[in-house]
């Protein structure tokens, strides 16, 4: 089954920044895609200029639905796409999706940490139970604590979307697809 999350909200960006939360180790033997192959998607979050919509896996068993589900979602959200570290979104998608996603713009500068923009920036926490820590969230997510998931998921949305709106983006870092 999976858990949704939807609230409205008025934006001033165009396209979509997307956030998703994962479970897994990193293959760091591998600096190309190859890194991010362990890794499996268990909640999917997005934010545009009308909406915030969290999916989210309540269990291994809901993965797979959670995969199709974000195959088909994803087509039909508006671009370009955004993600604080673009490389992360990319390595995982491809290996869960099966395709390149193009994310055109990223919000993290020189490899900081989304707590140390958002700090810098003067950005609120929103309610984040794990204040930035998304290694947190996936133990909660692997103990069932979807809520508390979810609730990490949406406050990195809101971050991520006052990262842009304060700062900008810039231009992502290339990163090599190998199956």
């Amino acid at each position: 089954m999976i858990i949704e999350h939807k609230e409205e909200t008025t934006s001033d960006f165009p396209g979509t920044i997307i956030d998703i939360e994962t479970i897994g180790e990193f293959r760091n033997q591998y600096y190309d895609s190859r890194r991010y192959m362990s890794i499996q998607l268990v909640i999917f979050g997005f934010i545009d200029r009308h909406a915030l919509h969290i999916s989210c896996a309540s269990g291994v068993q809901a993965i797979n639905e959670l995969h199709r589900e974000t195959e088909k979602l994803i087509d039909s959200l508006p671009t370009p796409f955004y993600a604080f570290n673009t490389e992360f979104e990319r390595g995982v998608l491809f290996h869960e999706l099966g395709r390149e996603i193009d994310f055109e713009r990223e919000l993290q500068e020189n490899r900081e940490s989304k707590a140390n923009a958002r700090m810098y920036l003067g950005i609120p926490n929103y309610e984040d139970p794990f204040y930035d820590n998304g290694y947190m969230c996936m133990i909660a997510w692997e103990n069932g604590e979807y809520d508390q998931a979810i609730a990490h998921n949406r406050a990195c949305l809101l971050k991520e979307r006052d990262i842009l709106l304060k700062r900008g983006f810039t231009t992502p870092t290339e990163l090599t697809f190998v199956r």
